[in-house]
C-alpha cells in the first residue's frame, strides 16, 4: 500500500498543520504540494493520465495525509473524489478537458454532492433546480457548504432536479454566469479549505457541463468512492491519536496498553473490510455496510482520542504542548458531522430496516 515516502511532505504537511487549522495558511498549498507527490494520480487509470491502481491506494493516501493533518486530507478527499466523478462519467470530453488540471492540483475539485447523497438516502430534496430556455438549461438554488472552493479556480458538482424529467449531476466551473461563491465559512478549524457556499441565479449550462444524465442511476455507482475515500481522514485521524497515545512515557503506558491495543485491532479490522469492499464491489448494491463502517471509524476516532487524552495527561491541556492535541481534538469534532453526518447514516440504516425486516 502506498504510503507517504516523501520525508519532505511528510515534514511540509506537519509544520503546516496549525496553520491550515487556524486558516493563515493558503489553502491551495496543499494541492500543489500533494499533486507534486502525485497522490491524486493514484487509482487513476494510466490510460487517463493516473499512476494505476485502485481507489483503495487513494484510500489509503488521504489516511496517510490525515494522519498529520486533517485539513489536508479534507481537501485531498475533495479533489480526488472530484477526480473520480470524472473519471465514472460517460462525458469522456468533459473528461479529458478537465483532468490533467486536476491532476497537478492547478484547479480545484469541489464534490458539492454533500445535498445529492442524502438526497438518495430519502432524506433531502435537491436543493438546486433547472429550468429550459429553449437548447439551455438554467439552474437556480444554493450549495450551503461545499469545500475546496479554491479562489484561483473551481469546478463543482452539482445535482439537480428537472421538472418533468430524471435529476441529473453537471459539473459548474467557477466562472459560470450567475454563479456566486460566498466568503470562506467561519469554521472552528480546518479553516483554510476553501469551504464556502454555491448561490446558482439563472447560470446557463450545457451538455458539455453533464457528468450524467439520470442522477439516481449514477449516484449509487458513485458513492462508494466518495464514502470510502471520506473514510480515509477517520483512518488517519485515528492512526495519530494512537501513536501519540502509545508514545507517552510514564505509568499510563502501562496501563492503556490493553486498551490501545484493542483499538487498534478494531481499527485494523475496519481498515480491511473497507479496502475489500471496494476491491469487490461490495458496497454498490448493498451500501448499508460501507455506512456501518463509516460509523465504526467515528467511534474509534473518538475513542482514540479520548486515549491520548488520558496517555497526556495535564500536558494535554497544555500551550504549547497540547496545541497539537488540541488541534486533532477538532478535527475529530468534525468526523461525526461531515456530510453525511452520523445521525444522517443512522436514520439510512433504521429506514432500510423497516423496509426489509432486518436489523439496522
Amino acid at each position: 500500500m502506498p504510503v507517504l515516502a516523501d520525508a519532505g511532505l511528510r515534514r511540509w504537511l506537519e509544520e503546516a498543520a496549525p496553520s491550515l487549522d487556524d486558516g493563515s495558511a493558503d489553502p491551495a498549498a496543499p494541492l500543489l504540494r500533494l499533486a507534486e507527490a502525485g497522490l491524486f494520480a493514484l487509482g487513476v487509470p494510466r490510460e487517463e493520465g493516473g499512476a494505476g491502481g485502485t481507489v483503495g491506494e487513494a484510500v489509503e493516501a488521504i489516511a496517510a495525509v490525515s494522519e498529520h493533518s486533517m485539513a489536508a486530507g479534507f481537501l485531498f478527499w475533495s479533489q480526488r473524489t472530484f477526480i473520480e466523478y470524472l473519471l465514472q462519467s460517460p462525458n469522456a470530453a468533459l473528461r479529458r478537458r478537465l483532468l490533467p488540471d486536476l491532476l497537478a492540483g492547478r484547479v480545484a475539485g469541489a464534490t458539492g454532492l454533500s445535498n445529492a447523497m442524502k438526497f438518495l438516502s430519502g432524506l433531502e430534496e435537491l436543493q438546486v433546480a433547472a429550468r429550459a430556455e429553449g437548447a439551455e438549461l438554467r439552474l437556480s438554488g444554493r450549495l450551503p457548504w461545499v469545500t475546496n472552493l479554491q479562489p484561483a479556480g473551481f469546478h463543482v458538482a452539482a445535482a439537480v432536479a428537472l421538472p418533468g424529467s430524471q435529476p441529473f449531476v453537471a459539473a459548474l466551473p467557477h466562472d459560470l454566469p450567475g454563479l456566486a461563491r460566498s466568503a470562506d465559512l467561519d469554521l472552528i478549524g480546518m479553516r483554510a479549505t476553501a469551504t464556502a457556499a454555491i448561490a446558482l441565479q439563472e447560470a446557463p449550462i450545457g451538455p458539455e457541463h453533464l457528468l450524467h444524465d439520470q442522477a439516481a442511476r449514477w449516484l449509487p455507482q458513485v458513492r462508494p468512492a466518495f464514502l470510502g475515500l471520506q473514510c480515509g481522514m477517520s483512518i488517519g485521524l485515528a492512526r495519530r491519536a494512537l501513536a501519540e497515545a502509545a508514545g507517552q512515557g510514564g505509568p499510563a503506558r502501562e496501563v492503556l496498553r490493553a486498551p490501545l491495543e484493542v483499538l487498534g485491532e478494531r481499527l485494523a479490522e475496519q481498515e480491511r473490510a473497507l479496502r475489500e469492499g471496494l476491491r469487490a464491489g461490495a458496497f454498490h448494491a448493498r451500501a448499508a455496510g460501507l455506512f456501518r463502517i463509516r460509523i465504526a471509524l467515528a467511534g474509534i476516532v473518538a475513542e482514540a482520542m479520548q486515549l491520548e487524552l488520558q496517555a497526556s495527561g495535564g500536558r494535554a491541556y497544555l500551550s504549547p504542548q497540547g496545541r497539537g492535541f488540541a488541534r486533532r481534538w477538532r478535527e475529530a469534532a468534525f468526523v461525526p458531522v461531515i456530510t453525511p453526518s452520523l445521525t444522517q447514516l443512522k436514520a439510512s440504516l433504521a429506514a432500510e430496516a423497516l423496509r426489509t425486516g432486518r436489523a439496522a
